[in-house]
């Protein structure tokens, strides 16, 4: 599976908490990451992470890039939601794009650590289905 990471600033240290807690899961994935996010995970863990830019300077449009292009499976975004963002419109089309492209999103400690714990028991097993869609979102 390949999943992207983004972290407001207030929530990096939880970030790094989280992907430490479940390094035994995560080794086993292709991890991308925005920028400051991404090198953080990999200093202090040891992962293998493809950052892309910082989200303000296009690296969650780069992320969202991914997902339209039915490249990414799983996105944990720990958000700040008590903080102004600079690049909000970038955010929420973001999560827009999770929506429609079928893309499980954690916007929390909590959601992420029932995807990470979902994906360790098999539960994400349905993005095969949604590769077999020949890259086109689910309609239901």
């Amino acid at each position: 599976m390949k999943i992207a990471m983004i972290a407001h600033d207030r929530k990096k240290d939880l970030m790094i908490k989280l992907v430490s807690a479940y390094q035994h899961v995560l080794e086993k994935h292709q991890l991308f990451a925005t920028g400051t996010t991404g090198g953080r995970i990999q200093e202090e863990t040891g992962l293998p992470v493809h950052r892309f830019k910082s989200g303000p300077l296009g690296g969650d449009q780069q992320i969202g890039a991914m997902i339209s292009e039915d490249e990414l499976d799983m996105v944990i975004f720990l958000r700040d939601p008590l903080a102004a963002q600079p690049h909000e419109p970038d955010v929420t089309a973001l999560i827009r794009l999770s929506d429609v492209y079928e893309i499980p999103l954690a916007t929390n400690i909590g959601t992420a650590e029932i995807l990470i714990r979902g994906l360790e028991a098999g539960f994400a097993d349905f993005r095969e289905v949604v590769h077999e869609t020949d890259n086109k979102p689910l309609s239901l």
